[in-house]
């Protein structure tokens, strides 16, 4: 089956809604979708292509305003159930970060490069205000940063903002 998530991509912030899209078909034309973190997730399905092999493009809003995530990063997947058993078949999985975990009112990011002389605290002070808050940025670019001390010119890294 051509199932596929475009969106969102690996690593991507993610606020809420998680805005979930791509192609598929399901069985009757039903995709499932889930957004986890393994303590809590929220789930729902949707129509995508026609029922009878057809591929559509799909998009949907994932709520996760009432799950309780205690982690950063979530799982993204949608999937089929079966017809035979009910199992999930052709599970496609994304794995994201939650914004509102990292920033409180989170509604997007800003991106920076970072320039020679730039900290990571030094980014926190002139984007938050405080210092500290470095571990923002940090828990917002994990593929980036695995020394708070050592970020490089060059770097693109998301500063999260919230309200």
């Amino acid at each position: 089956m051509s199932n596929r998530i475009d969106q969102p991509r690996k690593l991507d912030l993610v606020g809420t809604p998680v805005l979930i899209a791509g192609v598929g078909a399901g069985h009757e034309a039903t995709l499932h979708y889930r957004v986890s973190d393994g303590h809590d997730e929220g789930t729902g399905h949707f129509n995508a292509g026609g029922g009878s092999g057809e591929i559509g493009q799909f998009q949907v809003q994932a709520n996760v305003s009432r799950a309780s995530f205690k982690a950063d990063q979530l799982l993204v997947q949608v999937y089929e159930e079966s017809p035979k058993d009910g199992s999930e078949v052709n599970v496609m999985t994304v794995s994201v970060l939650h914004g509102p975990r990292i920033v409180p009112g989170y509604y997007g990011y800003r991106e920076h490069k970072v320039v020679k002389g730039d900290t990571l605290s030094g980014l926190a002070k002139t984007y938050y205000g405080d210092a500290p808050l470095y571990k923002r940025i940090q828990r917002a670019n994990p593929d980036q940063i695995s020394d708070p001390d050592k970020i490089t010119p060059g770097q693109v890294l998301r500063i999260p903002m919230g309200s």
